[in-house]
This record gives C-alpha cells, sequence and structure tokens, in this order.
C-alpha cells in the first residue's frame, strides 16, 4: 500500500476561484528540470471522500468536490499554506475502502 496526501476543496475553488493550474504547471516545469517523476494529480470528484475513513473529512469539503493528491506530504503541507481554505487528511490506497487512490465517483 501506498500512502497518498491530500487536499479538497469544492471542485468549483479549486478549478475556478484558485489559480491552481499555475501552481501545477510551475510544479510539473519543476520536476521536468530535476527529472523527477510526478508524484500529485488533480482528481475531480475524487473516490476516495466516500471511504468511511475519511468521512470526518469529507463531511467539510462542498460537493462536488475536487482534490490535489499527492504521495509527498511536504507538497501537501505546501497546498494547505497556499490555498487555506481546504480540507487535508491522508489515506492508504489501494485498500478494501480505497481500491483507486486517484479514481472519480460516479
Amino acid at each position: 500500500m501506498t500512502l497518498y496526501h491530500f487536499v479538497a476543496a469544492s471542485e468549483a475553488f479549486l478549478t475556478v476561484e484558485e489559480p491552481l493550474d499555475e501552481v501545477l504547471r510551475e510544479r510539473v516545469r519543476n520536476y521536468g528540470e530535476q527529472g523527477k517523476a510526478i508524484d500529485f494529480w488533480l482528481v475531480k470528484r475524487p473516490a476516495f471522500l466516500q471511504a468511511p475513513e475519511l468521512k470526518a473529512i469529507a463531511d467539510q469539503v462542498p460537493q462536488p468536490a475536487a482534490a490535489v493528491v499527492s504521495t509527498d506530504p511536504k507538497f501537501i503541507d505546501f497546498m494547505k499554506l497556499r490555498l487555506e481554505f481546504v480540507a487535508k487528511g491522508s489515506f492508504e490506497a489501494p485498500s478494501s475502502t480505497i481500491p483507486d487512490a486517484l479514481a472519480s465517483a460516479t
């Protein structure tokens, strides 16, 4: 199993109100210069928020939700500070309740 970290908020907040695309583009550019593999993703309507162990966090997030997910906890700490009005958490996947960390809910 892999430990994933995330920040989540309403999809409108992350994709319209905040310049998130600018932050992610800059990080992709930086990773390319360093030859580092991408370890973060933007997930719209993240299915992992439906897991029982994340209910307390999911209840804080307006729907439809979106999340920035990463295996790098420092990047998620940065995103929490940068975006401020987001819920932050972590989970392990694959698991019985979260088979795919990056799946979108239907």
